[in-house]
C-alpha cells in the first residue's frame, strides 16, 4: 500500500487527491457529489481511481455534521439537567442579533421544552459535592425514554459539572445500562468550561448530530468494506487534526466544519515552502466561500462559532467564515427590482444551467461561461461538456426585464458575487486591524481562480497565488494534515491566592489526555502546547498565555504573570495593578504525519506559448485573449495579462495590468505590474 488519499465532500462536487508515497508524485481528479448519499459520490471517485489496493490511509473532509446543524435535520433530544435549570438553553444570553429589531425571533435551541428534566443533585460552585445524584430517579427516566422510543439522543449538563464530573459520568453509565441504543452527551465531554449557555448549547448540539453522523459514517465504513476498501480511514476535525470513524460518531460536534480546514493547512503548508508570512485564503466552490487567514505563519483558531446565531458551538476550530456565494450561487431580481447574487445555491443537482441537468436560474458559473471566461468545451479537463447556450438562455431571463445586454449582466452577476467575496475578505482582514498590502489573496476551489484577478483589485491586495490543484486544495491539504487534539477545562485560580497545586493537577491531566488519545490513534511522538487564558480579576473575556511546563513553582508563577501584564499592554495599551486570575487550561497536542515532498517543475526552455486564443469579457468588452494550458507552463514562465491559464478542475483569469509567474513548485504568482517574483 503506497497511497495517502484526500477526499473532500462538498456541496456540487467530491474532491480527491492521492499522494504517491514512493515515488513523491500527486494525482488529483474530481466528480460531482451525491448529496442525498455521499458515500455514492465517493466510491464513483474510488473506481476511478482504480487502485484501491494500494491505498494506505484515507483522510475524509465531510460536511455531514454541517449540513444537519445549518438545516435543523437532526434528532430529537431529551435534555437531563440538575433541579431548577431546565430553562438555560430556551433562555439563552441577553442580546439580540438586530438590537432595535422588534420583530426578530430568537433562534430556538434543537431541543423542545417538553424534553427537557430535571434530576436531583447539586454540585457547588467550588466543586464540592453539596446534594448526591438521585440514581433511582435517574434510572426511572432512561427506562422511561427507552420505552417511549421517541427520543433519539440525550444531552446531559449538569451545574459546574466541569469541576466535578462524577454525576454526569455515573447518568451516562446509567443509560448505557437500561437504555443501551439512546446515544448520551455529557457537557464533561463535550465542553468543560464554564457559562451555562455555551456549555448546554455545545452539548445539545453534539446529541442533535450524533444519531445522524453515525448513520452515515457507518454505512460509509461498510460500503468500503464492501468495496475491498481495508485502507485506515479517519475523518478531519474542525481544528485541522484527524480522528477515527468511531470517534467521529462518539463526539460529532468536533468535525461541525470538518471540510474547509483542509485548504487553511495546504496554504500554510504552501507559504512555509515559498516563505511568505501572510495569507489569506479564498476556497470558492460550488455552493458556498470560506476565507481564513495565515498570519506569521500561524493559521487562527476560535472557539467562539455559532452554527447560526444564537446557537454556539465552543469547540476548538481553526478560525474560518463562510458566506453562500460559490459558481453555482442563482441570480435574481429581488421584489424591489435590483440584481442579488446568492446566497441560494443550485448545489449539485441540478446545478448551474450550463450543466445540462435541468437546471434553469442562471448562476455565477453560467455568468462565467457567457463572457468567455469558462470553456464551455474544456470543463473538467473536457470530461464534462456545457452547454453554453443554456448559460445564455438563463442569463437572458434576467437580462431582459433588466434593460441590458446578456453579457453586461452576466459582468454584473460576476462583479456582485466579487462584492459578496470581498465584504467576507473585510471580515478577517480590516476588522480585524490587519493591512491587506500585507497579504497574498491564495483563491482555490474550482471557482476561486475566475476571480482572483478581480478581487485582488477590489479588495486591495497586490499578490495573489493560485496553488497546484486549486479544484481540489482542500483534499490536497487532508494529505498534509498532522493529528491534533485540543483539550481544555475551567480550573479557576487568583493570583493573590494561587493554587499550586491544583494547577499542576489540571495541567499533568489535560496533557495525559493530548497524549493517551494521539496514542490511541497511533501516535507516539507528540509535540505538547500549553496555554492558560487570564483576565484581570473582574473582567469579562480573557486573554491567551503560554505556558512553559505543567510545573508551577514560584519563578514560573512570576513569569506567567508578568507574560498577562505584557499581554493585556500590548493588546489593550495598558496594565493594572489588579489582582488576576486564570479561568481555563488548554493544552494543544500535536503528532506530525502529514510530510510529504512537492514535486518542483523544470526550468522553462523558452517563452510561455499559448495554445490559442478566445474572446473574452472584461470590463470594457470583449477582448481577444490568449489562451494557455496549465500543464504546459515551467518554473519561470511569465505571462502578462489578459490571458486565460486552463486546468482540469479551474480556469486562472489575469486581467490587464498584472503580471503570473510560475514558481519553480507549479505554482502561479500574480502580481500588479512587474512585482511578481518567483519563489
Amino acid at each position: 500500500m503506497r497511497y495517502r488519499l484526500g477526499i473532500d465532500i462538498g456541496g456540487t462536487f467530491t474532491d480527491f487527491v492521492a499522494y504517491d508515497e514512493a515515488g513523491k508524485a500527486l494525482r488529483a481528479w474530481k466528480n460531482l457529489s451525491t448529496p442525498h448519499d455521499p458515500i455514492q459520490g465517493i466510491m464513483t471517485g474510488l473506481r476511478s481511481f482504480g487502485e484501491i489496493d494500494d491505498i494506505s490511509g484515507i483522510r475524509l473532509g465531510t460536511t455531514v455534521a454541517t449540513n444537519a446543524l445549518l438545516e435543523g435535520k437532526g434528532a430529537r433530544v431529551a435534555y437531563v439537567t440538575t433541579r431548577g435549570f431546565r430553562d438555560v438553553p430556551f433562555i439563552g444570553r441577553g442580546n439580540r442579533m438586530h438590537h432595535y429589531d422588534l420583530a426578530w425571533v430568537k433562534p430556538k435551541p434543537f431541543l423542545q421544552r417538553r424534553d427537557a428534566y430535571e434530576i436531583d443533585e447539586r454540585v457547588g460552585a467550588s466543586g464540592d459535592i453539596l446534594s448526591g445524584l438521585d440514581e433511582a430517579g435517574v434510572e426511572a427516566l432512561a427506562d422511561r425514554l427507552a420505552a417511549d422510543g421517541v427520543i433519539e439522543a440525550v444531552a446531559v449538563v449538569l451545574l459546574h459539572s466541569y469541576l466535578t464530573p462524577d454525576h454526569e459520568i455515573r447518568i451516562k453509565q446509567i443509560f448505557a445500562e437500561r437504555a443501551p441504543g439512546l446515544p448520551v452527551s455529557i457537557s464533561y465531554e463535550v465542553l468543560p468550561k464554564w457559562k451555562e449557555h455555551f456549555r448546554s448549547s455545545t452539548t445539545i448540539c453534539d446529541a442533535f448530530i450524533k444519531p445522524v453522523v453515525g448513520r452515515q459514517l457507518g454505512s460509509m465504513r461498510a460500503a468500503l468494506d464492501q468495496q475491498g476498501v481495508a485502507a485506515k480511514v479517519v475523518v478531519m476535525r474542525s481544528n485541522g487534526g484527524e480522528m477515527s470513524l468511531d470517534a467521529a460518531v462518539a463526539a460529532p460536534i468536533q468535525i461541525a466544519v470538518s471540510g474547509p480546514t483542509g485548504g487553511v493547512i495546504a496554504a500554510k503548508r504552501t507559504a512555509e515552502v515559498l516563505g511568505l508570512p501572510n495569507l489569506v485564503t479564498l476556497d470558492m466552490g460550488g455552493t458556498s466561500t470560506d476565507v481564513s487567514t495565515v498570519v506569521n505563519g500561524k493559521e487562527k483558531f476560535t472557539t467562539d462559532f455559532e452554527i447560526e446565531w444564537g446557537r454556539p458551538i465552543q469547540i476548538p476550530m481553526i478560525d474560518i467564515r463562510t458566506i453562500g456565494a460559490g459558481g453555482g450561487s442563482i441570480a435574481r431580481i429581488d421584489t424591489g427590482g435590483m440584481l442579488v447574487v446568492g446566497p441560494e445555491s443550485a448545489g449539485a443537482n441540478p446545478g448551474p444551467a450550463c450543466y445540462g441537468r435541468g437546471g434553469t436560474q442562471p448562476t455565477v458559473t453560467d455568468a462565467n461561461v457567457v463572457l468567455g471566461r469558462i470553456s464551455a468545451a474544456n470543463f473538467l479537463g473536457g470530461s464534462m461538456g456545457l452547454d453554453s447556450d443554456a448559460a445564455r438562455r438563463a442569463v437572458a431571463a434576467l437580462a431582459d426585464p433588466l434593460g441590458m445586454s446578456i453579457e453586461a449582466t452576466a459582468h454584473a452577476i460576476v462583479r456582485i458575487a466579487n462584492n459578496n467575496m470581498v465584504g467576507a475578505l473585510h471580515t478577517v482582514l480590516t476588522e480585524q486591524g490587519l493591512d491587506p498590502r500585507d497579504f497574498v489573496l491564495v483563491a482555490f476551489g474550482g471557482a476561486g481562480p475566475p476571480h482572483v484577478s478581480d478581487l485582488m483589485t477590489e479588495a486591495s491586495i497586490p499578490r495573489g497565488l493560485v496553488p497546484n490543484f486549486p479544484g481540489q486544495f482542500s483534499a490536497f491539504g487532508f494529505t498534509m494534515a498532522d493529528a491534533r487534539v485540543d483539550r481544555y477545562r475551567t480550573v479557576q485560580l487568583n493570583s493573590r491566592f494561587f493554587d499550586r497545586r491544583r494547577a499542576e493537577n489540571a495541567m499533568t491531566a489535560l496533557v495525559a489526555e493530548c497524549r493517551a488519545e494521539l496514542a490511541a490513534q497511533g501516535h507516539q511522538d507528540v509535540t505538547i502546547t500549553r496555554m492558560v487564558e487570564m483576565r484581570y480579576l473582574g473582567q469579562n473575556y480573557e486573554l491567551e498565555i503560554p505556558v512553559d511546563a505543567d510545573r508551577f513553582d514560584g519563578e514560573e508563577v512570576a513569569t506567567l504573570l508578568q507574560a498577562f501584564h505584557a499581554g493585556h499592554e500590548a493588546r489593550f495599551g495598558f496594565r493594572l495593578d489588579d489582582d488576576m486570575e486564570i479561568v481555563n487550561f488548554l493544552v494543544t497536542g500535536v503528532a506530525q504525519t502529514g510530510g510529504l515532498s512537492l514535486p518542483i517543475l523544470p526550468d522553462h526552455d523558452g517563452a510561455a506559448v499559448a495554445v490559442g486564443t478566445r474572446p473574452v469579457w472584461f470590463n470594457k468588452g470583449w477582448i481577444e485573449t490568449a489562451v494557455y494550458r496549465r500543464d504546459d507552463l515551467r518554473a519561470g514562465h511569465t505571462i502578462a495579462g489578459p490571458a486565460v491559464i486552463e486546468e482540469s478542475a479551474s480556469v486562472t483569469v489575469l486581467d490587464g495590468g498584472k503580471t503570473l509567474t510560475v514558481d519553480r513548485y507549479g505554482n502561479l504568482m500574480i502580481a500588479v505590474d512587474d512585482t511578481a517574483s518567483v519563489a
